[in-house]
């Protein structure tokens, strides 16, 4: 027994019977109690003592290492709420797995390819659908075309490749892009444009016109306008692209699913599981009835194998809810993937903690926060292989509910790796509508378009954004390349006492624009953005769309591949104050803008070190972007001349003196001129998790 153990503790194992009364940890000798065998009925038996008025206090069920698995959520309501920590037993790991082992594999000629096979009764049945496949631990892929790359839509009828406008439910392909494949219902045609994915599959096809037509509209006009193009795309799951290994594809008619090994896998040692279940736990308050889950804990535990579905879409303001009708399904989120759950959900909880858990191989976010979360931790977990982002937080909206707000929840330590491979918009850390949150020494990276968010109001109107804290947070690798207007931190409106602080972000990659480090977007206003370190990206490390009243101070933004600080939309009130920043430029500009957007800017800029390693004279641009995504420079401007336009009076041309640029090492020596303007040294040997003995 634990030495931890404490009267009226459970205890679960593999070994277990759920007709057992769990308060041992193994069976006895009897062989007539022992463990339970189940979480959910250490749940029921918890909840008739919490009934009969017998919980002596605090209490932790044991989980004993093992696989438990699970075709449905384990859910826990209001009536659950009880001091209880379900903890992995000490130095033991156990797994709630929500998938199915696929086994009775055999070998099958398919195409001149040996391919692996094996019989799904509940899919021919109609019982089951699954659309992803873990094979010895890792994700595998369904066919798609092209195999790398994309293809572009040829026309999309009512649409120019030049403007803005309403989605659309079809469109015509080029010759040969799409042909009537086998089960043709199942692909779907994901289309990659401004800052989403549109999922859209495919009812019918016409070889003839090329003509596609999805079940689904677009969210947006299926186009490009930097490129002049209509919006390219690849097709997923089609059975005919079968051919590279680690592909897979189901044949629902048949119930049967097709695998092309890799070269070390063997058919006799293959571990494929396909999920049944999207949610994996739910904690299931009522914040209007003012009915919460309170006091539960999830600890040392592994969540794995979720399932997705494709949420209907939510526009929420681009474009206006007017222009957006109820009874469609619309192929994606306007942004952020925001209508997909998490398959570990949270509504109406308080006080509640999921820590050092391991949530992977899942097809929608890994954790939610949803309406009425309040004072809940999400602290020292592992969150990977992600369908969609890491962790959602959202509540009600200043029009919304008081009691669905959610707020002052604590999310820090956590790795959060490898998202968006379903849903490529899903962030890492996505914060709507929600305040007083701690998002701190987090490790966040390989996304496909933003690390961490906060606000969800696109003008200067009421925002319940206030008191959130981005803080010694390591995000990198974000973007790929595969769509636009993105950043390692992106916000949105009003949120006074927010905090933008101590973050390390680099290597941010946009498709046509937009790969920022820190980008405060439409009214991001009131916020403070200091003692950041940005570097490597594709654009400039800051940019602010337009706002008011921010403060960006004490950062070092380097290596810019378009400069290293932008300036959108110009307004009359001040939009920020930027001092005592570093600036370090290989050749690109300094300060950036749309054409005429710097000669018309109200922001204040001054007591910042400009260096550029080239030796090139420092100077300002107004860019744009061509039509094949090219960057260029409109009109140039001297740094003289940026002085005569009231800009860093002050400011100074000298090198930092880091210790090593070449490698990234941003440390200043103690004689660097910087600390002359009232530079102070930034420290990030703490940035990203810390080790569990020192988080608080």
């Amino acid at each position: 027994m634990s030495s931890l153990s404490r009267p009226g503790d459970l205890y679960i194992s593999p070994q277990g019977s759920d007709g057992w009364s769990g308060r041992l940890p193994e069976p006895d000798a009897t062989g007539e109690d022992g463990p339970l065998a189940s979480i959910a009925k250490a749940r029921d038996v918890i909840r008739q003592r919490k009934t009969k008025g017998e919980l002596p206090g605090p209490i932790t069920v044991w989980i004993r290492g093992g696989t438990y698995s699970i075709s449905e959520p384990l859910v826990f309501g209001p009536q659950d709420s009880a001091p209880v920590t379900y903890a992995a037993f000490p130095g033991e790991h156990p797994i709630v797995d929500g998938g199915m082992r696929l086994t009775g594999w055999r070998q099958e000629l398919l195409n001149g390819r040996q391919v692996w096979v094996t019989d799904v009764p509940e899919v021919a049945a109609g019982k089951w659908a699954f659309r992803q496949l873990f094979v010895n631990g890792e994700r595998r892929q369904r066919p798609r075309l092209p195999k790398s790359g994309h293809y572009w839509m040829a026309n999309v009828p009512g649409a120019r490749v030049d403007q803005p406008g309403p989605g659309s439910s079809s469109f015509q392909c080029a010759p040969g892009d799409i042909r009537s494949w086998h089960n043709l219902t199942d692909v779907e045609v994901v289309a990659l444009h401004y800052w989403t994915e549109e999922r859209m599959p495919i009812v019918s096809f016409d070889e003839e016109t090329g003509t596609v037509v999805s079940s689904r509209k677009s969210i947006m006009a299926l186009n490009d306008i930097q490129r002049h193009r209509f919006a390219r795309y690849y097709v997923d799951n089609v059975f005919e692209a079968l051919s590279e290994p680690g592909e897979w594809y189901l044949d629902r008619t048949l119930g049967r699913v097709y695998y092309l090994p890799l070269a070390d896998e063997q058919i006799e040692e293959i571990d494929a599981v396909a999920p049944r279940t999207e949610y994996l736990l739910r904690l299931e308050g009522s914040p209007d009835e003012g009915r919460y889950v309170e006091f539960l804990r999830f600890e040392g535990l592994c969540f794995r194998h979720s399932s997705w579905v494709q949420p209907k879409g939510i526009a929420n303001r681009w474009p206006s809810e007017a222009d957006m009708d109820p009874s469609i399904e619309y192929a994606a989120d306007a942004q952020a993937a925001l209508s997909v759950p998490g398959a570990i959900r949270l509504c109406g909880a308080r006080s509640c903690a999921i820590e050092d858990c391991v949530i992977e191989h899942i097809g929608w976010f890994g954790i939610e926060l949803s309406d009425g979360c309040l004072g809940n931790r999400i602290i020292g977990n592992e969150i990977h292989d992600l369908g969609a982002g890491g962790i959602k937080i959202d509540g009600a909206g200043a029009q919304g509910s008081v009691a669905r707000r959610t707020g002052n929840n604590k999310v820090t330590d956590n790795h959060i790796h490898d998202g968006s491979r379903v849903f490529h918009s899903g962030y890492g850390i996505l914060m709507t509508h929600s305040f007083g949150n701690d998002i701190s020494h987090n490790h966040v990276h390989d996304f496909y378009v933003t690390g961490i968010s906060s606000g969800w109001v696109w003008d200067y109107s009421e925002s319940v954004s206030h008191d959130n804290h981005i803080e010694k947070n390591h995000i990198h690798d974000i973007g790929k390349g595969l769509l636009s207007d993105l950043a390692g931190i992106y916000t949105l409106s009003v949120q006074p006492g927010t905090v933008i602080r101590g973050n390390v972000i680099h290597d941010i990659e946009k498709w046509n624009y937009g790969g920022w480090a820190i980008y405060p977007d439409q009214a991001s206003s009131h916020i403070l953005i200091e003692n950041n370190v940005c570097y490597r990206v594709d654009s400039e490390p800051f940019y602010q769309h337009f706002g008011r009243e921010n403060v960006v101070r004490n950062n070092i933004f380097a290596f810019g591949a378009e400069g290293q600080a932008a300036i959108g939309k110009p307004e009359a009130h001040p939009a920020f104050t930027f001092e005592r920043n570093i600036l370090i430029t290989d050749g690109t500009a300094l300060f950036v803008g749309i054409p005429e957007n710097l000669k018309r800017a109200n922001f204040y800029s001054d007591l910042n070190l400009f260096w550029d390693v080239s030796g090139r004279d420092l100077l300002c641009a107004d860019a744009n972007v061509d039509t094949d995504g090219r960057f260029y420079w409109v009109e140039t401007f001297s740094l003289e001349t940026w002085r005569e336009m009231g800009h860093d009076l002050h400011s100074i041309v000298a090198d930092p003196r880091c210790k090593d640029l070449d490698n990234l090492d941003f440390t200043l020596a103690p004689d660097s001129p910087a600390f002359s303007l009232g530079f102070r040294p930034i420290d990030t040997s703490d940035v990203g998790p810390r080790p569990k003995g020192h988080r608080e």
